[in-house]
C-alpha cells in the first residue's frame, strides 16, 4: 500500500477526510489491505471489536440479528465507507454484524494500537473520536429507522 494514495483515497472518499495528513500516516502505520470473497463475515455481533475497517470496492451489508428469522439490514456499506466504531468503546464488542455482498477490498486498521496513538497523542485522539461519534451516530439513527420500518404493517401512521 502506497501511502501517499492511501492518504488521498480517505481524503477523497471517507469521513476520515477531517484528518490532517499527519493523523492520517498515523491511522495508514497501523494498516493491512484485506481482500474478502462474496458471503465472508467481517464480524459478529458480540464478538471481540479490536479493529476497523475503511472498504476500498464492493458491498457489506450491517445487520442486526433477530431473535428468530433472518437478520435485520441496516445499512448497505459502499466504497468510502468506514466499518466499525465497537474498537473504541468498551466492552467493546460488535454492537452489529456485517457481510460482505461482493467480493471487497478493505483497509483493516489495527484498533489496539489505534488507542495507544491516542493515549500518546490526546489531540489525535479527540479528532479521531469526534469522526467515530459522528459515525456511531448515523449508524445507530440507521438502525432505528429500519426497526421502525420493520415493526410498522404498512397502513400504519
Amino acid at each position: 500500500m502506497h501511502v501517499l494514495d492511501a492518504i488521498g483515497e480517505l481524503r477523497a472518499h471517507t469521513v476520515l477526510r477531517v484528518l490532517d495528513d499527519d493523523q492520517l500516516r498515523r491511522l495508514l502505520a497501523h494498516a493491512s489491505d484485506l481482500k474478502l470473497p462474496s458471503g465472508a463475515t467481517l464480524f459478529r455481533q458480540g464478538e471481540r471489536a479490536d479493529r476497523f475497517y475503511v472498504l476500498r470496492d464492493g458491498t457489506v451489508r450491517v445487520g442486526v440479528p433477530a431473535i428468530d428469522g433472518p437478520e435485520l439490514e441496516v445499512q448497505r456499506l459502499r466504497a468510502g465507507d468506514v466499518i466499525g466504531w465497537s474498537w473504541l468503546i468498551e466492552p467493546y464488542s460488535w454492537t452489529f454484524a456485517a457481510r460482505a455482498t461482493s467480493d471487497v477490498r478493505l483497509l483493516s486498521f489495527d484498533g489496539k494500537a489505534i488507542m495507544g496513538e491516542c493515549t500518546e497523542d490526546p489531540a489525535f485522539g479527540l479528532s479521531l473520536f469526534k469522526v467515530f461519534a459522528g459515525l456511531m451516530s448515523t449508524r445507530l439513527q440507521a438502525a432505528r429507522a429500519r426497526m421502525m420500518q420493520s415493526w410498522a404493517p404498512p397502513g400504519w401512521a
